[in-house]
């Protein structure tokens, strides 16, 4: 049987891609994981799966981690924002180790954002001439009951500063399903993947849909850039973090996340998921 590493199992796209690898194939999945004892408690009742210590800043956690993997899926940690330290050297390692396929969860547009970490490890793996594949998503449906959880919560606001723009949100759930496909089909080999959900909206409209369904009215505060980046600072957020947030808002405002695929739908051989779907799948999160 194959063996995959999946680093970031417990996120909201590696977790979607461990369950439907579990559920539709007979591979062996090592999950690479800061805290071992808590991330074995998650997959407890899940087959074929080990958990191992691993730590992108940590060389020592790669070569148990690797041991007898053929493939690799990882998401940059939003933590890790310089990618020559932070993920070099482990994309070194895996050429090192003969690895048949990559999968970086990378970002829509990219390719016109030298500046943005996802740029710059797309690059390192092209470089290195690792066989690979790159899932680009849009926004995630998720950062709203993450990031924006907060403001949602306790303020019945999205304080969100990407203007009158439209994105094409994507569920995280579809974006985990996309990888796993991905893993066990050779055909996506080499492929930019450009994945979105199945429409553009303003946060103004998301704001209306979620007025609608959740019970109690959602405005949109429509805050500036600074205003935005003071806000997060202040809170106790890493500066690297919240520099790229605003570098991807930024790019927002320009009209840059608005572009629509049906390259999702022709993966997953589905629709992907609405954003109505995701709001009342995830209604709890916001009350």
């Amino acid at each position: 049987m194959e063996k995959f590493l999946i680093i970031g199992a417990t996120g909201n796209i590696g977790f979607p891609l461990v369950q439907y690898l579990n559920q539709n194939s007979d591979v062996n999945l090592v999950v690479g994981a800061h805290n071992v004892t808590k991330t074995q408690a998650t997959f407890n009742n899940y087959r074929n799966l080990e958990v191992k210590h691993f730590d992108f800043l940590d060389p020592n956690t790669f070569n148990d981690s690797f041991s007898g993997v053929s493939k690799v899926f990882f998401v940059r940690p939003p933590q890790l924002a310089n990618p020559k330290v932070d993920m070099l050297p482990f994309l070194k390692f895996a050429k090192n180790q003969r690895i048949q396929q990559i999968i970086f969860v990378s970002l829509i547009g990219v390719e016109k954002n030298p500046m943005t970490p996802h740029h710059k490890i797309e690059k390192m793996i092209e470089e290195l001439n690792l066989p690979h594949t790159f899932i680009r998503p849009s926004f995630f449906m998720q950062n709203l009951n993450t990031t924006h959880q907060f403001d949602i919560q306790k303020h019945h606001d999205l304080f969100i500063p990407a203007g009158n723009a439209k994105t094409s949100f994507i569920d995280t759930r579809d974006i985990g399903e996309v990888a796993a496909i991905s893993l066990l089909d050779s055909k996506y080999l080499g492929q930019k993947l450009n994945i979105t959900g199945p429409m553009a909206l303003t946060y103004s409209e998301i704001a209306q849909i979620m007025s609608e369904i959740l019970p109690f009215k959602v405005t949109y505060s429509k805050p500036s850039l600074l205003k935005f980046r003071k806000t997060m600072l202040h809170r106790g957020l890493k500066k690297d973090y919240v520099n790229v947030m605003v570098m991807l808002y930024l790019i927002t405002q320009l009209g840059n996340a608005k572009t629509v695929t049906k390259t999702a739908e022709k993966v997953l051989g589905r629709k992907p998921h609405s954003i109505q779907t995701y709001i009342k799948d995830y209604q709890n999160d916001f009350e």
